[in-house]
């Protein structure tokens, strides 16, 4: 693996609104070290990258069968002097003996999709103590890797050793997703136009198989209160399904292209949807409302803005207290948009993105490209009003509809539904 830096960064053009952001400074890439049998060429993209929960480690799918898991924060020489102590969470403090060391996974066909389960979760030490009863019951942190074949493999992170093998889809897994509860409830989604659900504590049993997309189904995200799931095809609709029932709730009606990513706010009442329209759009996941639309107009004037490719949308994703968004597109930005603007607050330049994911502490945001690099950016970092606060504590379980029928001022009501801000 093959570490660089650089300092670059590209000056936002003005949005009119005065924001007081840094643009995103580039902190380290990382870069593949393949043995020269391989074809550089082929097969060779980032698809996915994610980081556990509780932010310890980073998973990088790095093309050619191969998953990097990384002991996250990066080891100190890769940072920038002053900035490992703000990225650390309470458990990194110190590496001594005995920290985790980075592995390597060698998964036997393409890695499209990743996601680590909820840590720590008690069930799956259950699992850990099935499949392995001769080793010494651990807390047991997994990931799960949907692969070319249609196969899901199952890691125990802290080894690197394969716990499960989930067979079921007909074609490429293109996204997975674990339920934030810690119940062990996967979700995958297939260019089999399916989804399905998985019981990890049941020995990996599917539970139940989601039809209805026409098209390869791109992307799934699970709200954080494990009461929806949302799913995007290669259609200009978007499904959202129930948790509990497993049925379909609506479509989210709206792109004028394929929707090929989504993500829940941290308090679920927010649902973003990114296509290749260039069009990123927020929803009320609830009532089915269109709140806002966010337009990736054209950045550098040398540009053919009438080229809808060149911004065709790859990837979004909320940062962790519910205030931004990230966004990559094919004009070769990383934009940073803040939730109650219409234009992007800061910008950074990447060729080839694919894929983004913030830190879930906050602070860092990690980018996959078609090259095989992930890259790691410094990310806005905000002290959240008091008056965000208590709307995300309070729709953290109060949903739009019983959020209106409180006997509070109309105005109070805008702003807990995301009308205001």
């Amino acid at each position: 693996m093959q570490v660089d830096r650089e300092s670059r960064f590209l000056r936002g053009t003005g949005t009119g609104e005065a924001v007081a952001v840094e643009e995103p400074l580039l902190l380290a890439e990382l870069k593949p070290g393949r043995p020269h049998q391989f074809d550089w060429k082929s097969s060779c993209e980032t698809w996915s990258v994610a980081f556990s929960p509780d932010g310890s480690w980073f998973a990088w799918s790095q093309g050619h069968c191969i998953v990097k898991l990384i002991p996250w924060p990066l080891e100190e020489q890769f940072i920038p002097k002053g900035f490992e102590a703000k990225s650390r969470s309470g458990k990194n403090e110190t590496k001594g003996r005995g920290s985790p060391k980075e592995k390597t996974l060698d998964c036997g066909q393409i890695v499209w999709g990743l996601a680590f389960s909820p840590w720590p979760s008690p069930p799956s030490r259950k699992l850990w103590a099935r499949h392995h009863p001769q080793v010494p019951d651990v807390s047991c942190l997994v990931l799960a890797t949907g692969l070319n074949d249609g196969q899901i493999k199952i890691w125990e992170v802290q080894t690197g050793l394969l716990l499960l093998n989930l067979s079921g889809h007909q074609d490429v897994v293109r996204d997975l997703s674990f339920t934030p509860s810690g119940s062990l409830i996967l979700v995958s989604a297939s260019r089999d136009k399916t989804l399905r659900i998985w019981d990890l504590n049941k020995h990996g049993k599917q539970i139940q198989v989601l039809s209805g997309h026409l098209q390869w189904v791109y992307c799934c995200s699970i709200s954080p209160d494990c009461s929806m799931l949302c799913s995007a095809a290669g259609e200009k609709s978007v499904f959202l399904w129930s948790m509990r029932s497993y049925t379909l709730i609506r479509k989210l009606e709206g792109h004028q292209s394929s929707v090929v990513s989504c993500d829940f706010s941290p308090d679920s009442a927010l649902l973003v949807t990114a296509s290749y329209d260039t069009n990123v759009i927020m929803w009320d996941p609830y009532t089915g409302e269109r709140l806002r639309s966010l337009h990736h107009t054209q950045v550098d004037p040398a540009m053919d803005d009438s080229d809808v490719h060149i911004s065709s949308l790859r990837s979004v994703c909320f940062s962790p207290e519910g205030l931004y968004l990230a966004t990559v597109a094919d004009d070769r930005l990383l934009r940073i948009w803040a939730l109650e603007l219409k234009t992007p607050i800061a910008f950074a330049p990447m060729t080839n993105g694919l894929c983004c994911t913030f830190f879930p502490h906050g602070g860092v945001i990690a980018t996959g490209t078609r090259d095989g690099h992930v890259q790691f950016w410094t990310a806005p970092r905000v002290l959240s009003s008091l008056k965000h606060l208590c709307r995300k504590a309070l729709r953290s379980f109060l949903t739009t509809y019983q959020v209106l029928a409180l006997p509070i001022p109309k105005k109070m009501k805008e702003f807990l539904t995301y009308r205001t801000f």
